[in-house]
């Protein structure tokens, strides 16, 4: 018995002394490089006066992230045809929105409403004309697996980006490894869009040299005083465009404000919604019936047809929508003062029409509609 016992406890030394060993022969535990230490850091600065930016911790802007998700964002292999990207209904030139009044994809389908201009989008918090997306991370996946856009799904998009010999290394740069998923390709569009910014117009350069939101612009002597009255009327309650298009004061200068501050409205647009109800479809809220993301009026010469629907051909049309007020469909937003024809209209006078047109124009920021690291990388 003495011997069996003895035999036991030796049996069981040997078990511990054999676990220890072995747990001292473990692999070193391999260091997970967290996202901020991957690639190369590209920190946005934002314009003088603007807002807070939106930039969500687990993805930081990085040279390679960008350079990513700007092909991406021209590449047509987020298509089921192949025949369209992101750029297809965005483009450049018209300050990221669509030259036609709704949008067309794959398979010719048209969808109900108009692509919206993109740009300052870092200082944004819902997106889609109906706020849907609360992310540009989930923004930038929608589209790609809309039926009446691209029409794909995330598998056959990955599995065509594998299978191209310029992703994995993209991939690799910007996220650290070749693996390829939703959740990337949608980070790394996200991280795109989020620089293109646009802050430097006619209007931003005046307002931003002088350090005086009230300074005067400088005039074309054809049109003495017109882009000064604009500004005036758009500004006041004559045209009671500032209820909407708020401009936003920090310190001195003018900052990011014309329709950025995240209001959805109705704006009388229509009397009848029933093929669109707007953000009501979303929240299922009444009061929300016929509202839609107030867009920002920035590089609006170029961003035509205007409204959630594309109804309104160009610049000309806009201004004379806002002077005959707009219609009472019941959910009409109250600054909009004279919707419904038993209220007149604003009766602008022609003058006051052209000021408010060359007020606009000074919003166009033509570094931004032409800046070479927003455009196709595939077209050199």
């Amino acid at each position: 018995m003495l011997k069996m016992k003895n035999l036991k406890i030796h049996i069981t030394l040997l078990i511990g002394l054999s676990i220890f060993t072995l747990s001292q022969c473990k692999p070193e535990p391999k260091e997970v490089t967290p996202p901020s230490s991957i690639g190369t850091p590209a920190p946005i600065t934002p314009p003088v006066g603007f807002p807070a930016m939106n930039i969500p911790a687990d993805n930081p802007q990085t040279v390679e992230g960008v350079e990513l998700g700007r092909h991406l964002f021209y590449d047509k292999k987020l298509s089921a045809d192949l025949t369209i990207s992101c750029a297809s209904c965005h483009e450049q030139f018209r300050a990221f929105s669509d030259v036609d009044q709704l949008s067309t994809g794959v398979d010719g389908k048209i969808g109900r409403r108009q692509a919206m201009a993109l740009f300052n989008l870092v200082f944004q918090e819902e997106f889609f004309w109906d706020g849907r997306s609360k992310s540009l991370e989930e923004q930038s996946l929608h589209p790609i697996i809309d039926p009446v856009e691209m029409a794909n799904d995330l598998p056959t998009v990955i599995r065509r980006l594998e299978a191209d010999s310029l992703y994995p290394s993209m991939f690799k740069a910007a996220f650290g490894d070749t693996k390829i998923n939703e959740e990337r390709i949608g980070k790394a569009i996200a991280q795109f869009e989020r620089t293109m910014i646009s802050a430097n117009s006619e209007f931003d350069r005046v307002k931003r040299l002088s350090g005086n939101i009230d300074a005067p612009f400088i005039e074309d002597p054809n049109t003495p005083g017109s882009k000064n009255n604009g500004f005036l009327i758009f500004n006041s309650e004559r045209a009671d465009c500032f209820h909407c298009h708020s401009v936003d004061k920090d310190g001195a200068y003018l900052g990011g404000g014309f329709g950025q501050d995240l209001q959805f409205l109705n704006n009388g647009l229509k009397m009848d919604y029933s093929n669109d109800e707007g953000r009501k479809e979303e929240t299922g809220l009444a009061s929300d019936w016929g509202k839609f993301k107030v867009p920002s009026v920035r590089n609006v010469e170029k961003s035509f047809p205007y409204m959630h629907d594309g109804s309104i051909t160009n610049l000309d049309s806009l201004i004379g929508f806002y002077n005959f007020g707009g219609f009472d469909n019941g959910n009409t937003d109250p600054n909009m003062k004279f919707a419904g024809d038993d209220k007149g209209t604003r009766n602008f006078t022609q003058q006051e029409i052209l000021d408010l047109k060359e007020f606009l124009k000074t919003l166009t920021d033509y570094e931004f509609l032409e800046d070479p690291r927003f455009s196709d990388p595939f077209e050199k």
